[in-house]
């Protein structure tokens, strides 16, 4: 199987790899995978296969951590293989699905509303060969607290806070069950969180996320205090 890689410019420092949600097709991803290989990753988009996306695991073996980030259905995909592949150094949960989920069976002037506010991505989704239309409808496998307990490596998980399709409430109650978990709750943020308005911010903290991989143990560099604190 040839993988197609997204080289960097720069040293490699790991290699990420993306799996698509529901009914997506690997381009959906191109504007992410361009602004994490800039920070000196390789990174491959898959579309949602587990055994495809287990060869291109084998194909990333090397020194540098190995990542999954996975979307919507595909964050469980990565969550699952992480919990049995040794070479996973940690996986990045992005739309992740839990029990109550709702499935969206409206038209696709809605479809496009519940995924994204950001007209870029919009764009990119309207495209002929984006995407499946209408699979946010189909049934699909959810995380639960039994399913997470196994995942023994580190997981950021991002969420949009007004996620439709799976609220950031239940998803921050069934992964309060990983053992080593990060979350990050973007304020209004939709469902297709790595693509929504907020794609930069949310880059940037799946770059710290997987700097922190690459050097386990070292303390944060940069240090959120609540307002007023410093001045106290």
């Amino acid at each position: 199987m040839d993988i197609d890689w997204l080289e960097p410019e720069a040293t490699v420092r790991g290699s990420v790899i993306v799996v698509a949600g529901r009914g997506e097709h690997a381009h959906v991803y191109r504007r992410f995978a361009r602004r994490i290989a800039f920070d000196g990753y390789r990174v491959a988009v898959v579309e949602n296969d587990p055994a495809a996306t287990a060869r291109v695991i084998a194909d990333a073996e090397t020194d540098l951590p190995v990542t999954l980030v996975g979307s919507d259905s595909g964050a469980l995909t990565a969550l699952d293989l992480a919990a049995t592949h040794p070479a996973v150094s940690g996986v990045v949960a992005a739309g992740l699905l839990v029990a109550g989920a709702d499935a969206f069976t409206g038209e696709w002037d809605g479809e496009l509303e519940i995924r994204s506010a950001c007209p870029v991505h919009r764009g990119v989704l309207s495209s002929a060969d984006a995407l499946e239309r209408g699979t946010l409808g189909a049934e699909t496998p959810v995380a639960t607290v039994d399913s997470l307990t196994h995942v023994q490596v580190p997981v950021l998980v991002v969420h949009g806070g007004a996620d439709a399709l799976s609220p950031a409430a239940d998803v921050l109650a069934v992964t309060s069950a990983l053992p080593d978990a990060r979350v990050v709750v973007v304020h209004e943020g939709l469902h297709d969180i790595l693509n929504d308005v907020s794609h930069r911010s949310v880059a940037a903290e799946i770059v710290q996320f997987l700097e922190r991989l690459r050097l386990p143990g070292t303390p944060d560099i940069i240090l959120r205090e609540p307002a007023g604190a410093l001045a106290q």
